[in-house]
């Protein structure tokens, strides 16, 4: 997935990651973002300040550090929105009750991209192609998402206090786009949507079934086994105890069909005895 725009996270600059995996490119900077932040502390001060510069507000106002921008590269949803009304594009809250929200709810493999928030984190959720992708700067490259996957991944980021923005108007043209357009990645790249879960009914009957068959193969495996170890003690009790030797000899030809036969008939001896001690049982 060499051809997807992918910036990695660089201290706390996820917003300029999540602007430019959006847009497919390195289009904005750390300085464009802050002059954008402190652009908006200009104005937020010039406001304060019609009430009065020796108002107890306004004074506090000075004190408080700046909502927009901060020393760690963090930026404000304004700065985002502000930064991406340059190429026409908007940012709508997903769960607000504009209508463009509700059908984006109903259907948001339909839309062309998310912005998603949590704890001074960015990053954004694009179509490339026919397919989505997550493009956050804290994953070692971009995760392929199916359209049922896409679905469940924003409900788990709603549960899990996200705030999702849906990005309206037409992206940027970019290469990325092209290619996944005319070679879309095989299926086998796709982010596994979590399965159901088996009802535990469901898994006792396959438990009881499984406890049946074991107990079916042991009874009938019970009388060879039996004759297996018999057999098999036969055969350890029955066998020389052959010192070791400095240079090892082939034994006789004779000896060993005189020692195979002695072997036959005490089997033989004992496997009539042990039957007629069964019978009697």
């Amino acid at each position: 997935m060499d051809v997807i725009f992918h910036e990695k996270q660089q201290g706390s600059l996820c917003a300029q990651h999540c602007l430019n995996a959006l847009l497919q490119g390195p289009y904005f900077t750390a300085v464009d973002l802050a002059t954008i932040g402190h652009r908006f502390d200009e104005e937020e001060r010039a406001r304060m300040a019609e009430a009065g510069v020796s108002s107890d507000e306004y004074n506090r106002f000075l004190q408080e550090p700046s909502s927009n921008v901060d020393d760690s590269g963090y930026f404000s949803v304004q700065v985002i929105s502000e930064a991406l009304s340059v190429w026409g594009l908007e940012l709508i809250p997903y769960n607000s009750s504009d209508p463009r929200a509700a059908v984006a709810r109903q259907c948001p493999m339909n839309e062309n991209a998310f912005i998603c928030h949590y704890r001074d984190h960015w990053f954004s959720i694009r179509k490339l192609g026919r397919q989505w992708f997550n493009l956050n700067s804290i994953l070692s490259g971009p995760e392929l998402l199916s359209d049922t996957y896409l679905s469940l991944f924003l409900a788990q980021l709603q549960t899990d206090k996200y705030s999702i923005f849906i990005v309206v108007g037409d992206l940027p043209s970019c290469e990325a786009d092209k290619v996944l357009a005319l070679a879309p990645l095989s299926p086998r790249h796709f982010r596994k949507a979590p399965t159901k879960k088996q009802e535990p009914e469901e898994d006792d009957e396959q438990l009881k079934a499984a406890l049946a068959m074991s107990w079916k193969e042991m009874e009938e495996g019970d009388d060879q086994e039996a004759l297996n170890k018999a057999i098999l003690q036969s055969l350890q009790s029955s066998q020389p105890i052959i010192e070791p030797q400095p240079v090892a000899r082939a034994p006789q030809v004779s000896s060993i069909c005189a020692m195979e036969k002695s072997t036959i008939r005490t089997l033989k001896y004992r496997k009539k005895n042990t039957d007629r001690y069964t019978a009697t049982l």
